[in-house]
């Protein structure tokens, strides 16, 4: 576990999102005050999904917003369990982001062709500004799951053989989500808590693999947190 991770406890899931929600805004409110940009990578869930649905109704730079993925399924575009949809669907339509400032991830090329494109536009993004990140019953986060192996140095992974279906994915890695001035955890939900005392006490989870150097802030509901 991280020395200098933030645990916010709150007690609902709409508590949870409600507290992203204004972190995220104060977050790219500095960002644009201080570089004229704010680049936030987007998680897939439902807990990330109430915070879009209140980030929708915010008022915000957009014009200055920049939105990148954590990660995708290798489906259709128009899939309806793609990230890109839903987070199109439920705040980038309803908000002025200007188009090319949204970088999907182009993953129903499938993982290697998706992977090597976007290694480019992690690359020219350089660091991130905030990174939002769910994590499953196992640990996992963004599509980096417990026993894969990726090479480390890569910024994006081609990911197979995915627990979860679709197998196939792309992933941003835990080196380039790592490099990011803000990192948030959304956590919900009592099928969380076994993970979560394995991530507090130690353990080899993906989600431990996740190191900025600043303070990672984790926001999570009293279902998913029984200390």
């Amino acid at each position: 576990m991280q020395q200098n991770s933030r645990w916010h406890t709150l007690e609902t899931a709409e508590d949870v999102a409600f507290s992203a929600c204004q972190h995220i805004l104060n977050a790219a409110d500095t960002a644009i005050s201080a570089r004229g940009k704010f680049k936030l990578v987007l998680a897939g869930g439902s807990t990330p999904e109430k915070v879009y649905r209140l980030l929708a109704g915010s008022n915000a730079d957009w014009a200055n917003w920049h939105i990148y993925y954590g990660d995708e399924r290798c489906l259709p575009a128009d899939h309806k369990d793609r990230n890109s949809l839903m987070a199109t669907q439920v705040l980038l339509d309803k908000v002025a982001v200007p188009a090319e400032q949204i970088f999907t991830m182009p993953a129903e090329l499938g993982p290697e062709v998706a992977a090597e494109r976007y290694r480019q536009t992690v690359a020219e993004a350089g660091m991130f500004d905030m990174v939002l990140l769910g994590m499953g019953e196992d640990g996992h986060t963004a599509s980096l799951f417990p026993g894969h192996q990726h090479q480390q140095d890569e910024l994006v992974h081609a990911v197979y053989n995915s627990p979860k279906p679709p197998p196939e994915r792309i992933s941003i890695s835990a080196k380039a989500l790592s490099n990011t001035r803000e990192l948030i955890f959304l956590i919900t939900g009592a099928n969380k808590q076994e993970a979560v005392n394995q991530w507090r006490s130690g353990s080899d989870l993906p989600v431990a693999g996740i190191t900025p150097e600043n303070p990672v802030d984790i926001y999570i509901d009293n279902a998913a947190y029984k200390p």
